[in-house]
């Protein structure tokens, strides 16, 4: 098989799948709103029950839920006949998914999901399944072309199923009013957590390289070879005037001057950016970011605290 040939193929399985999508975006009606809307009302959880493929879905869509402020629980339709039904209580919502409705464990199992819940909501491709016979509410999520040649191995439906539930996971997220600070508190850990609520002084070392005003070059030298940072601060009157870099000590020696008379104040570079220390890492990483440079001054209440190294941002993922 040549590459062109391979790019059609996959070119072809998304423009089927996008396809059954546009149709699905037109499918979006009060039925679905009716479910947001239970989901959302619900005293209890929300129980989202599959097989199959549909299960690797549900536990995405449950995934997706539980991170964005709607309490899930996935419970595969195989175990909940066998004793995991308890986990639904009645004051409990439950979605189904199933693309036929008709599988033998959705057909054992609906009459107990709708007698043991609040509510059953059925995610279908068949309106005239057992599942959609007691569903309260229907998801229909029919497709006409599974993107498989074989039209056997579940690709556009499963691709409706995951959309659908964003959709659902969204639209209750927007009806909580559930924000950026919520977010963070379901994702204490990773790159996404550290970026939502890392603090700058987390990564500040315990070293604090600086030098004063009448400095000489020697002592500045010494005070940035001393540290990992490759800067030092300028201080006088215990504030902070500057700071001088090691390019700042290439630049000067390229000029070629007396460098035995030279005192920090020659060569610093004065107003330096700075942030507090409870300030977020993200913010800290915007303005290396932006300013294009490596370090940045910390205080404490305008007191120098330490300094902050945007590697070290990078190692601990904020970006």
């Amino acid at each position: 098989m040549d590459t062109s040939n391979i790019i059609s193929i996959a070119k072809n399985t998304l423009a089927i799948e996008i396809a059954e999508l546009e149709k699905l975006k037109t499918r979006i009606d009060q039925d679905f709103v009716k479910a947001v809307e239970i989901i959302h009302s619900a005293k209890g959880k929300l129980i989202v029950v599959g097989i199959g493929k549909s299960a690797h879905v549900g536990n995405k869509i449950v995934a997706t839920l539980n991170s964005t402020g709607t309490p899930s629980q996935f419970l595969h339709a195989s175990e909940a006949i066998h004793g995991d039904l308890g986990v639904i209580q009645k004051q409990d919502v439950v979605l189904c998914i199933s693309n036929s409705g008709n599988s033998p464990e959705i057909i054992n199992l609906v009459t107990y999901l709708k007698d043991y819940s609040s509510a059953l909501i059925g995610m279908t491709g068949n309106r005239k399944s057992k599942l959609a016979e007691y569903s309260d509410v229907i998801l229909d999520t029919h497709v006409d072309t599974e993107a498989c040649p074989n039209k056997l191995a579940p690709t556009s439906s499963t691709t409706l199923q995951m959309a659908l539930g964003d959709a659902l996971a969204i639209s209750l997220m927007e009806l909580n009013d559930f924000k950026e600070n919520d977010f963070a508190k379901f994702h204490p850990g990773g790159s996404l957590g550290k970026n939502l609520t890392a603090r700058v002084e987390q990564f500040v070392s315990s070293q604090k390289p600086h030098v004063t005003l009448e400095s000489s070059i020697r002592d500045v030298i010494i005070s940035i070879s001393a540290s990992s940072h490759g800067i030092t601060v300028v201080i006088d009157n215990e504030k902070i005037i500057g700071v001088i870099t090691d390019g700042d000590l290439r630049r000067m020696l390229l000029n070629g001057d007396d460098i035995s008379k030279i005192l920090a104040k020659d060569i610093m570079s004065a107003n330096p950016k700075s942030l507090e220390k409870d300030s977020l890492a993200k913010e800290a990483m915007k303005i290396l970011k932006d300013n294009n440079i490596g370090q940045l001054i910390v205080t404490d209440n305008g007191q120098y605290f330490g300094i902050i190294d945007i590697h070290k941002l990078l190692d601990e993922g904020i970006n």
